[in-house]
């Protein structure tokens, strides 16, 4: 049977290097996170969590968060890890596992969670992560087991220190394909109108 699963999209970056909120940029008629929510929304979670931060105003009037929890992160400056903790709070005491997703991926396949998930529930995996042909990348699976260090992340790139720490066994779900675009710059942005 598998296991009570909550999607947490990252979407509080204030996108610095790009200089405008990536979470409204265009993408084929609607915006970039629009695109990923839908994704996730075809992802048959039993809980899906947004958290917000950067434009967050603009967002929520922009955005269609139907059907989401919403979590504000007050310090999203400081690092895509506080978003994780700031989240912690508003995962369904049911849940036994946490796919992390971000919020500027929109390439990201419904099928490509499930593959997820049902590697980590066949391996009873603390932790799992997708490999694609030219390296591993979200989406990412942490079971409740580990959610106590997820609470204690700190800065920027916490999740891909954790996975390299070789505190946890890491399964690797196989996933066809590159690793998808993700948007922290302009020409990442350029390439996934192109790419898509």
């Amino acid at each position: 049977m598998r296991r009570f699963t909550t999607g947490l999209v990252l979407a509080a970056g204030g996108s610095s290097r790009l200089g405008r909120p990536k979470q409204l940029l265009d993408y084929h008629g609607r915006t970039l996170l629009d695109a990923t929510l839908d994704m996730a929304r075809g992802c048959s979670f039993d809980q899906l969590v947004v958290a917000l931060g950067g434009a967050g105003d603009d967002v929520r009037s922009t955005v269609d968060l139907a059907g989401c929890d919403v979590v504000d992160n007050v310090y999203y400056t400081t690092g895509c890890s506080s978003s994780i903790v700031a989240a912690l709070a508003a995962i369904d005491q049911r849940s036994e596992a946490l796919v992390l997703l971000l919020g500027d991926q929109p390439g990201i396949e419904p099928r490509t969670v499930d593959t997820l998930r049902a590697t980590a529930d066949a391996a009873d995996a603390a932790l799992a992560v997708c490999r694609y042909d030219d390296g591993r990348g979200h989406p990412f699976w942490f079971a409740r087991s580990i959610f106590d260090d997820l609470a204690a992340l700190h800065g920027d790139k916490a999740v891909w220190k954790l996975l390299e720490s070789g505190r946890y066994a890491v399964t690797e779900a196989t996933v066809d394909g590159p690793v998808p675009i993700d948007v922290d710059t302009w020409a990442d942005y350029e390439h996934l109108l192109e790419s898509t």
